[in-house]
C-alpha cells in the first residue's frame, strides 16, 4: 500500500543530502510506513543549515517531496501562500496517481484550497487529520473555514482530538502517538524509583508564546507557597528572551534550554515531578503523555480534550474561567507525596493509549480498513 501524505511540516537537508523533519511526524509516518507499506510526505523544505536538535531524520520506507514553505508574519509571507498554490496542486495531482490513500493534515493556510482539490478532483480513499482544537470557540478564520469544509463540504473520515457530544459519523477520535513500547517500559522503571518528597521539579515544553501560558507558569511559581528544586523551559519561540528577563527573580533554579531533542527532553522528563502546561487553546498536546509515562503530573488547563484525559485522579486540572493559573497552583496540595506518587501511577497508566503500537491497531481497523 503506498500512502499519500501532504502536511506544512517543516524538514530540512543535511550537507550529506539526509532529510530532517519534526521528530514526532517522522516517527509516526516511519510506523506508519513499516506497517502499511510506502508513505510519500509532501511537506515545506527549509533551505538552512540550522537544523534544530528536535528534527529526526526518517528510518523507514518514506519518500520525502518538498514544497516551498508557505505562510508567516508579513505581506509577502501571505502572499506566498496563494503564489505557491498552482505549484502545489501539480505536485499533489502527480503523486496521487499511484497512491493508494492519501492523507491531509489540517490545519494549515494551505488547507483553504487543497481540502477542495482532494474533495472534487480525487476519487482515491483518503482521511484529514484535524490536529488542533476541533471544538474551538473562536479559531482563526482559516481555521474555521478548513473545519467548516471538513464538516460539510466532503464525506471523507476525519481524525480529531477527543470526543464530542453530537460528533458526525466521519469524525473519529484518535490519539496521536508518541511512546514506543520501550518507552513506556522505561517509564516504569522510572516511575518505580521516583520520589515525590519536596522540593519537587517543574518543567515546561512548548513553544515560548504567550498563549502557551508561560509567563502564567512564572508567576504561578513566584507567587507559590512552595518552594521547588528547579524550573525547565523547553523550546524556542517569540518571547524567549523576553520570559527569560521576567523570570529573573522567580526564586526557583530557572532553566531555558531552548529546543531540544526527544532523548534530552525525555531524561528532563525523567527528573522532573510536575508539567506546566496552561495554555490557552490546544488539540490535546502530545508533551502531555509523553511527560505523564516517566511520571511527570500534568498541571494542565481544561481546554479542548485534554479534560478527557486528565482529572484528578491522575493529575491537576485548572478551570481557566474560575481563577487564574496563579490562584489554581497556590491552592494544590503538592506537599502529600503518596498522593502524587498515586497520581503519577494513573497518569503512566493513561499515556498506553498514545503508543505507536495503538495508532497504527486504529488506522487499520477505523481508517484503512473500515
Amino acid at each position: 500500500m503506498k500512502i499519500l501524505v501532504v502536511s506544512h511540516t517543516e524538514h530540512y537537508i543535511d550537507d550529506k543530502g539526509i532529510v530532517y523533519g519534526w521528530g514526532a511526524t517522522v516517527k509516526e509516518l516511519d510506523a506508519v510506513a513499516e506497517r502499511f507499506g510506502e508513505v510519500v510526505h509532501i511537506a515545506c523544505l527549509h533551505k538552512t543549515n540550522n537544523i534544530p536538535p528536535s528534527a529526526l531524520p526518517y528510518t523507514g520506507k518514506v519518500k520525502f517531496v518538498p514544497i516551498p514553505p508557505f505562510g508567516g508574519a508579513g505581506f509577502r509571507n501571505k502572499l506566498r501562500i496563494i503564489t505557491s498554490a498552482i505549484s502545489n496542486l501539480r505536485i499533489i495531482c502527480r503523486e496521487i496517481k499511484d497512491a493508494d490513500v492519501f492523507q491531509f493534515r489540517a490545519p494549515t493556510s494551505i488547507g483553504l484550497y487543497i481540502i477542495p482539490y482532494l474533495t472534487f478532483f480525487t476519487k482515491k480513499k483518503g482521511w484529514y487529520k484535524y490536529a488542533g482544537n476541533w471544538m474551538q470557540d473562536n479559531p482563526p478564520l482559516s481555521y474555521r473555514l478548513q473545519r467548516w469544509m471538513l464538516k460539510n463540504l466532503q464525506s471523507r473520515k476525519v481524525t480529531i482530538n477527543g470526543r464530542w457530544n453530537n460528533q458526525l459519523a466521519k469524525c473519529i477520535t484518535f490519539e496521536n502517538p508518541c511512546l514506543t513500547e520501550d518507552d513506556r517500559y522505561e517509564g516504569l522503571n522510572v516511575l518505580q524509583k521516583k520520589d515525590y518528597s519536596q522540593p519537587l521539579r517543574m518543567c515546561f515544553v512548548g513553544r515560548m508564546d504567550v498563549e502557551k501560558g508561560v509567563y502564567d507558569i512564572v508567576d504561578a511559581v513566584k507567587n507559590s507557597k512552595y518552594k521547588f528544586a528547579s524550573i525547565d523551559f523547553i523550546g524556542d519561540g517569540p518571547e524567549l528572551n523576553k520570559l527569560i528577563q521576567y523570570a529573573a527573580d522567580i526564586n526557583v533554579a530557572a532553566k531555558f534550554h531552548g529546543s531540544l531533542s526527544r532523548t534530552q527532553v525525555f531524561e528532563i522528563y525523567k527528573q522532573s515531578h510536575l508539567i506546566l502546561l496552561p495554555s490557552k487553546s490546544e488539540g490535546f498536546p502530545k508533551v502531555i503523555a509523553e511527560a505523564a509515562n516517566f511520571g511527570c503530573i500534568p498541571v494542565v488547563s481544561d481546554v479542548s480534550s485534554i479534560g478527557q484525559y486528565i482529572n484528578e485522579t491522575n493529575g491537576f486540572l485548572w478551570n481557566v474561567k474560575v481563577c487564574s493559573f496563579t490562584a489554581y497552583f497556590n491552592s494544590l496540595n503538592l506537599d502529600d507525596a503518596e498522593n502524587l506518587k498515586a497520581k503519577a501511577w494513573k497518569a503512566h497508566e493513561m499515556a498506553k493509549l498514545f503508543t505507536y503500537n495503538n495508532y497504527i491497531y486504529k488506522l487499520g481497523s477505523e481508517i484503512l480498513n473500515g
